[in-house]
């Protein structure tokens, strides 16, 4: 049954509810919801009245719009996006690991969860069970960094430093 902005919410009469998971919420997302997800992506303060006006629309009308996508779970948060440099973190690698007994509960992402220069943990398929993307300020860092975590996640590490990012 469509509910508010033409989406549907609940199934209704003689529907399933079984559909969950990301597939369904992308095929909830109406056209128009996407454009606002990729305003907002790309400016994060972007004003109501600014949006309202790449989309041709109302303020009021975008706020409940975002306000509905934030209930829904779509926008889930809002980021800065910071220059790493001025930070002193500019050495950036990304770390593939394995644990060291296999049998092992997975309990990696957890015991690496407090290591503030871990910028992002990847559950992936292939060799490794993980990648993360690290951020530190010298190559001496990086290499207590790999230590650090092979001690406190009990595993193995294959790391790859970038060069240079054209873009993210």
């Amino acid at each position: 049954m469509p509910g508010a902005y033409g989406q549907t919410d609940l199934p209704g009469p003689g529907e399933s509810g079984a559909a969950s998971g990301p597939d369904h919420y992308a095929a909830r997302v109406e056209d128009l919801d996407r454009r606002i997800v990729d305003l907002l992506t790309k400016d994060g303060r972007i004003s109501y009245t600014d949006l309202g006006k790449a989309l041709g629309m109302s303020t009021s009308a975008v706020h409940q719009r975002v306000r509905r996508l934030e209930e829904r779970g779509v926008v889930t948060g809002y980021t800065a996006t910071v220059d790493h440099r001025a930070l002193g973190r500019e050495l950036t690698a990304f770390m593939s690991v394995t644990p060291l007994d296999p049998s092992a509960p997975d309990d990696i992402p957890d015991r690496l969860q407090g290591i503030t220069q871990i910028e992002e943990c990847h559950s992936v398929a292939g060799d490794e069970n993980y990648i993360l993307k690290v951020r530190v300020a010298t190559p001496t860092e990086l290499e207590e960094l790999i230590a650090r975590i092979r001690g406190a996640a009990h595993v193995s590490t294959r790391t790859t430093v970038v060069l240079s990012t054209p873009w993210e």
